[in-house]
């Protein structure tokens, strides 16, 4: 019998510095689906959808802001991007500014033939939402029906060369489901795995506080499962990116909003620096006449500086119930930043 060794991966966390520059650009606010836990927020986010000319501008807005545009990678979000039949040529003046990389981040549907009206050339990656293995878990966070319609879209995707990855929103809901989901990826030929914590914002918290229903994973059942799942995924041959929410003793916290270049911005103007801040009015900057410019304080740039020993001073005074305290009231683990990440690939990839 012969001897098969094992596959290695390493792991490594993806640290953010002052040359991290990211454009997360929510083109527009609508979406054909409502997802348990999205975040958008239209009363505080915009119900507008941004047209080809205001998207160029901002486009080139930000890229004058980095000042060095190559650097710089630029993501565009909905709701839902594909619904905006400008998206394509937005990427393209994107790719033209010269960003670094351009993602568009889809819940499947893709919407105006965004496929034969885009190229890989144009797209460095295509990011799809899914949330489960099968329609049973998938559908009930996202819908009945868009398990299939997601996995369509994926196929086609991959069969046009384009290169795709999968954000997979752990919850309560799917938690159990998330082993199935890299033998799912490979037989697709998704290249790269996103596995995000859920946010308790936008519809996730008004449906949590509504049903009285607890999205959020314990620390315990996220640190038995997913590591795991992301060494499995990596044998398989796919790159897993998921967020270190805890910090391990004596590793010191940062903030990525004093460190690095962070930008979410929003189709009424609103730019935030962190996205934990999205469901309040304390944006840093906004867009206003077609120009960026700095709001004054009290915004959450005023935040960033303190020092907390909970980590994170955003989920201290926003998500409090992320972070466990023990008897003697002291926080038991420090929150990340949640723009710190960990990256798992197979060793010869």
């Amino acid at each position: 019998m012969s001897h098969v060794a094992p596959v290695s991966v390493t792991r490594r966390t993806v640290e953010f510095h002052a040359g991290t520059k990211n454009l997360f650009f929510h083109i527009l606010t609508q979406c054909n689906l409502r997802c348990l836990h999205c975040y958008i927020d239209p009363d505080q986010h915009g119900r507008s959808v941004l047209g080809l000319s205001v998207m160029k501008e901002q486009l080139r807005l930000f890229a004058n802001r980095f000042r060095e545009p190559a650097d710089a990678n630029v993501v565009f979000l909905g709701g839902e991007p594909t619904l905006n039949p400008d998206l394509p040529e937005a990427i393209r003046e994107a790719r033209r500014i010269g960003y670094r990389s351009i993602t568009v981040d889809t819940n499947g549907f893709l919407f105006h033939d965004f496929l034969d009206r885009i190229s890989p050339e144009d797209l460095d990656f295509l990011s799809f939402s899914l949330d489960g293995s099968c329609p049973d878990v998938n559908d009930r966070i996202r819908g009945e029906g868009v398990f299939r319609t997601c996995v369509k879209g994926i196929e086609r995707a991959v069969a046009r060369g384009f290169s795709v990855s999968v954000i997979f929103t752990v919850s309560r809901l799917n938690l159990g489901d998330l082993s199935n989901m890299p033998g799912l990826l490979t037989d697709l030929g998704v290249t790269r795995f996103f596995i995000q914590v859920v946010g308790i914002r936008g519809r996730s918290a008004m449906e949590s506080r509504k049903a009285g229903m607890d999205l959020q994973v314990p620390r315990s059942e996220w640190d038995a499962v997913v590591p795991v799942v992301a060494r499995h995924a990596a044998r398989r041959g796919l790159l897993v990116t998921y967020p270190t929410v805890f910090l391990a003793p004596g590793v010191p916290f940062s903030c990525a909003g004093l460190v690095a270049e962070n930008y979410f911005v929003f189709p009424n103007g609103r730019v935030y620096r962190c996205p934990l801040c999205e469901d309040h009015p304390v944006h840093s900057l906004e867009i206003a006449d077609g120009s960026l410019s700095e709001r004054p304080p009290i915004t959450e740039r005023e935040l960033f500086p303190l020092r907390i020993p909970e980590g994170c001073v955003m989920n201290r005074i926003l998500h409090p119930g992320n972070i466990p305290y023990g008897p003697d009231g002291e926080p038991t683990a420090r929150i990340a930043c949640c723009m710190l990440k960990e990256e798992v690939r197979r060793e010869d990839a």
